[in-house]
C-alpha cells in the first residue's frame, strides 16, 4: 500500500473531492484495484462508483462474477452500475475481434457512467504484467515511441494506480487479506495474441533469462514516458507548423513539404504518425511501415497514391501530401451533398459570395457530369465556367497575380507565365496587378473575364463539374446584366 500511495502521488492520480469510476470485473486485478482504491479513500476523500461489464459469454460463469461483484459492492456500501451486452453481436456488427469490441465496450460503458455521476476520474486495474505484455506485444507487431512507454499511468481521465505491481504481487497482496476473487477460465488458454504472450512467453523470460524481466521493462517503460513528454512537445510545434487539418465536413490533413522537410527525420516520422492517427481515427495497426511508405511518398511525383488502413488514402500533390479517410456512400445524392461540401470548404468562398470591393458575385455549384456531354452543352459564356472539379488537388483562392504565376494555354499541356500571357493578351499595365484570378497554388484556371486554363477543362474522363458564375453590381446594388467591366 505505502508503494500504490507513493505511485499515486507520484503521477497525481487522485485528489480530495474526486468522483471515481473503477472498473470491477471480479478478477483478482479488479478485485484488489477496489479494495486499494477503498483504503486511500479513507486517507484521500473521494467518492468511488464501481462498474460491471456482463458481455454475455460465459454463460452460468458470467453471472456468477456478476453476483460476486454485487456482493463485494454492497458489502462496502458503494454504489454499482451494471451492463449487460451481447459482445458477438456487437463484434460482429462493428467488424472487430472480441478483444477489441470487448476493451471499447467497457470503456464506453465507464464513459457513460462517469457521465451519470459527474465523475472525473475512470480507474482501470492494468499492472506490471500487463504492460509487460503490451511492450512486447508492440515490439512484435511493429511501433514507434509511443508503442515503448506501454500503457501510461494516467491517460487523461483514466489512471492505473496498479501499474506499479506485478501478477504475483496482487495475488499475494489478495492471499493475505483472504479476499476470494473470480476466475475467468478463458483467460488460461492461448488462444488470444495476450494470453500467448501471458502463457508462453512472459514466464520464459522470468524462469529462463531474469526473475525480475517485468519489473525492468516496466522501469525502462518509467524511462521513456519521460522521453515521450519531451518528444510530444516537439512534435506538436512540428505538427502545427507543417500540418493543416480539415475536420469540419471532411477529414482530411495536408502536409506541407516545405516546412516538413526542415525538420529532422526522427520528428517527421511523428508528425506522419500522429497525421494517421487523427485521420484514422485509431492507431492499433499502424506501424513503421506505413510510416515509412508515407515518407516514401512525399519524394514521388505529384499524382502517386497510397492506401493506408482505417480506409486512409494519401495523394501526393503539389504542396506536399493529402492524407484522408474515404467512405462509402448510400447513394448518388449523398455522395453529391458530401463532395458539394467539401468543394465549399476548399474553395475558401462560400457557394455564393459578395467580394464588396470588386462589387462582384460569385456563384459555385458541384455538378455531376451529364451522361454523352458534348461540347456544345459547355457553357461558352465569359462570366460562366466549367472546371474539372477531379484536377483539383488542394484550396482555390480569388486574388490577384503572384511571382511565379502560370496558365497551362493548349491542350498539351504547355504553360506560360501570367506575365508574359499579359504581354501577349495586350493587357493594360495599370490594370494587371489588380485583375481577379481564379487560381490553385501558382497555377491560373481562370483570368476572370477573360481565358480558363485548358488544364482545368471539362473532359470525357470527368466526373464532377465546379461551376462558377460571376455576377457584377454597380455601386448603388443594381446589377449590371452580368458584364464585369473591372
Amino acid at each position: 500500500m505505502k508503494r500504490i500511495e507513493k505511485f499515486i502521488q507520484k503521477y497525481h492520480m487522485l485528489t480530495c473531492g474526486d468522483k471515481v469510476i473503477a472498473g470491477v470485473s471480479g478478477g483478482a486485478d479488479s478485485v484488489c484495484l477496489f479494495l486499494m482504491l477503498l483504503e486511500v479513500r479513507e486517507k484521500i476523500g473521494f467518492d468511488l462508483i464501481a462498474v460491471h461489464v456482463h458481455h454475455g459469454l460465459r454463460g452460468e460463469a458470467a453471472d456468477q462474477d456478476q453476483r460476486f461483484v454485487e456482493a463485494l459492492c454492497e458489502q462496502h456500501r458503494i454504489p454499482l452500475e451494471i451492463f449487460r451486452v451481447n459482445l458477438e453481436s456487437i463484434a460482429k456488427k462493428r467488424k472487430q475481434s472480441l478483444e477489441e469490441a470487448g476493451r471499447m465496450v467497457r470503456r464506453e460503458a465507464f464513459e457513460s457512467v462517469c457521465k451519470k455521476y459527474g465523475g472525473n476520474k475512470i480507474a482501470l486495474a492494468h499492472h506490471q504484467n500487463d504492460n509487460a505484455e503490451t511492450l512486447l506485444w508492440n515490439l512484435s507487431r511493429g511501433t514507434g515511441l509511443d508503442g515503448l512507454g506501454g500503457i501510461r499511468p494516467v491517460n487523461g481521465k483514466f489512471i492505473r494506480p496498479l501499474l506499479c505491481m506485478n501478477r504475483k504481487e496482487i495475488e499475494e497482496y489478495l492471499a493475505k487479506r483472504k479476499q476470494s476473487y473470480c476466475i475467468d477460465e478463458t483467460n488460461a488458454g492461448t488462444d488470444y495474441t495476450r494470453n500467448k504472450l501471458r502463457h508462453l512467453v512472459l514466464p520464459i523470460l522470468e524462469e529462463q533469462v531474469n526473475s525480475a524481466a517485468v519489473r525492468h521493462m516496466n522501469e525502462t517503460m518509467e524511462q521513456i514516458w519521460e522521453l515521450q513528454e519531451y518528444m510530444q512537445e516537439q512534435v506538436e510545434a512540428a505538427y502545427q507548423e507543417c500540418v493543416q487539418e480539415h475536420f469540419e465536413k471532411a477529414c482530411w490533413i495536408q502536409i506541407q513539404q516545405k516546412s516538413f522537410e526542415t525538420f529532422p527525420e526522427l520528428i517527421k516520422k511523428m508528425v506522419i504518425r500522429k497525421g494517421m492517427e487523427q485521420v484514422g481515427g485509431k492507431k492499433r495497426d499502424l506501424s513503421h511501415k506505413h510510416v515509412d511508405v508515407m515518407m516514401e511518398l512525399m519524394n514521388k511525383q505529384v499524382g502517386r497514391t497510397l492506401d493506408l488502413p482505417y480506409e486512409m488514402h494519401a495523394k501526393r500533390n503539389y504542396e506536399g501530401i493529402r492524407l484522408e479517410k474515404q467512405r462509402t456512400y448510400s447513394s448518388g445524392e449523398e455522395k453529391k451533398a458530401e463532395i458539394m461540401q467539401e468543394c465549399m470548404s476548399e474553395l475558401n468562398i462560400p457557394g455564393e459570395t459578395i467580394l464588396a470591393d470588386r462589387n462582384l458575385k460569385l456563384r459555385c455549384k458541384i455538378l455531376e457530369k451529364p451522361k454523352n456531354l458534348s461540347i456544345k452543352d459547355i457553357p461558352q459564356k465569359i462570366y460562366t465556367k466549367w472546371f474539372d472539379y477531379g484536377i483539383i488537388k488542394s484550396s482555390l483562392y480569388i486574388r490577384t497575380r503572384q511571382a511565379g504565376d502560370t496558365i497551362v494555354i493548349d491542350e498539351k499541356g504547355h504553360q506560360k507565365k501570367l506575365k508574359n500571357w499579359f504581354v501577349d493578351e495586350k493587357i493594360p499595365k495599370e490594370v494587371r496587378d489588380s485583375q481577379l484570378l481564379l487560381a490553385e497554388n501558382n497555377e491560373i484556371l481562370w483570368v476572370l473575364g477573360h481565358r480558363m486554363s485548358q488544364a482545368y477543362q471539362v473532359k470525357q474522363s470527368t466526373k464532377w463539374i465546379l461551376q462558377i458564375e460571376v455576377e457584377t453590381y454597380k455601386s448603388d446594388g443594381g446589377k449590371e446584366n452580368g458584364r464585369n467591366n473591372s
